[in-house]
């Protein structure tokens, strides 16, 4: 899975100044993120950073199949809500009739809770992708792993005004066993994605039309983002795409839990 470098140093400024999410610097050696290893303590969830309640654990593997079967696609949205973009990403959709999964990271969550409530109101699905979108989880201790998937899951839930996010997304893919695992025991399906269409990096719409068009067949989940920067290429891209694969005879659905 790809790791969007450029990420971190957004999050980073949004960090600096919205919350202050204690981080324990302690040095220890993770593993390295892969769908099939198994490994590590069973984590456990503290009472403080539990959002509700009758949570029932799914597995954690990490999962890109669409519960829209063989044809299915799964369109993704990463590190909102942002107030300039996900409106836009929300019209769009709604044009076309498309169900998506937002990952929203908890510090835009609690900074734009009107816009979480949009989402879900819409009948899209909601998925933790963390606190503050470090791609370097993975290589950091469990404690802190703990701290930005469980208080992300509550500051979701919170903003979106009681709905729990049915997903975790790992920064740049950074998962570990362990992370993995808690987030399955808290009901979040570990999220992976097959189609890195790059409009991170703002290549031009063509671009990642183009990126779609060809990498398809690698699978159905397809990863966008809607925040960390200027996304209107991403608009205009997803203006094109949903109806293009509308043509071509594919359905929109969700990861399956």
């Amino acid at each position: 899975m790809a790791r969007h470098g450029g990420g971190r140093g957004w999050y980073g400024k949004v960090v600096g100044a919205a919350l202050g999410v204690t981080v324990l610097a302690v040095g220890a050696s993770v593993w390295t993120a892969q769908a099939g290893v198994e490994g590590g303590g069973t984590p456990q969830a503290s009472a403080s950073a539990t959002p509700g309640g009758d949570v029932q654990p799914v597995a954690k593997t990490i999962v890109h199949a669409s519960d829209a079967g063989a044809r299915g696609v799964n369109i993704t949205i990463d590190d909102g809500p942002d107030p300039a973009w996900t409106p836009q990403v929300l019209d769009v959709l709604r044009e076309y009739g498309v169900k998506a999964t937002f990952c929203m990271t908890g510090i835009q969550a609690q900074a734009h809770p009107d816009l979480v409530k949009d989402v879900v109101a819409a009948g899209h699905r909601l998925c933790d992708h963390s606190v503050s979108h470090d791609t370097g989880m993975d290589k950091k201790p469990e404690a802190y792993q703990s701290k930005e998937i469980l208080d992300a899951e509550r500051m979701i839930t919170k903003a979106s005004g009681g709905v729990r996010p049915m997903y975790y997304r790992a920064p740049g893919g950074a998962f570990t066993p362990y992370s993995r695992e808690l987030a399955a025991s808290r009901g979040m399906r570990p999220l992976g994605w097959n189609v890195d269409t790059k409009d991170f990096e703002r290549p031009g719409t063509d671009a990642i039309v183009a990126t779609v068009e060809r990498e398809l067949p690698n699978g159905p989940t397809l990863l966008f983002h809607d925040a960390g920067g200027d996304r209107s290429q991403t608009v205009e891209a997803l203006r094109r795409v949903l109806p293009s694969l509308k043509a071509e005879g594919y359905a929109f659905g969700f990861p399956v839990r």
